[in-house]
């Protein structure tokens, strides 16, 4: 980038924002391939052989380049003007909150999160048969940034998985107010083998295979009425 800075109307050079840490805009895409079942025997929930890039803290990556007026505004408007929260702390901390089931059937149930230990796998909520509903999540973001959120959603029935699904959430900043976001839409099966209880697992990972949150929860599918 030439020396001097730019004016209002210009926004930071290509070659400024790729010196910013790639947590900023990167965005991963998610595998195609279905989820092996021995993750769960990845060591501190990173796979073998992958090897996570430097983290860079908040703070210096708001003092970054401090002296080029358009691309400090350009963090600031991206980063919420957190230097009072910019404490040193390196790792991101995603915090969830919540987790609502809305359908037409009976609206929202919201279950506070982390889930008690002695309701853990209870029947969060009920469905009818062929009904349509949404998995909806509130949670926070502090200290940095965390790049690529993927979910996963497992299920079984009668010990046999039957569905997986995976999606992604996005990159989020760090922010004082805590963020809202509605899974894809889902239907539920049809028939007399598609009723009865299902086991499910709902998984949180950022691009560098950080686990958030591992939710075991139970549903139960009934007949229409």
């Amino acid at each position: 980038m030439e020396g001097g800075k730019r004016g209002d109307e210009a926004g930071p050079s290509s070659e400024k924002l790729g010196e910013l840490s790639e947590k900023l805009n990167e965005v991963c895409h998610v595998g195609e391939d279905e989820e092996d079942e021995d993750e769960d025997h990845r060591s501190n929930g990173v796979a073998a052989g992958f090897v996570p890039g430097p983290l860079v803290s908040l703070k210096e990556q708001i003092e970054k380049d401090k002296d080029d007026d358009s691309l400090r505004r350009w963090k600031q408007k991206l980063l919420g003007c957190l230097e009072s929260d910019s404490d040193g702390q390196m790792e991101p901390e995603v915090k969830f909150h919540s987790i609502s089931i809305v359908s037409d059937d009976f609206g929202e149930i919201n279950t506070p999160l982390p889930v008690d230990e002695n309701q853990i796998g209870r029947v969060l909520f009920t469905l009818k048969e062929g009904s349509e509903y949404r998995l909806k999540l509130t949670f926070s973001v502090l200290h940095n940034i965390v790049s690529g959120l993927t979910y996963s959603n497992t299920v079984w029935k009668g010990g046999l998985q039957v569905d997986q699904s995976k999606g992604m959430l996005g990159t989020f900043a760090p922010n004082r107010e805590p963020y809202e976001h509605t899974l894809e839409e889902e239907t539920t099966p049809s028939g007399v083998l598609a009723r009865g209880l299902y086991s499910a697992r709902l998984k949180f990972e950022d691009d560098d295979k950080r686990c958030y949150m591992e939710l075991k929860y139970s549903f139960e599918i009934k007949r229409q009425s």
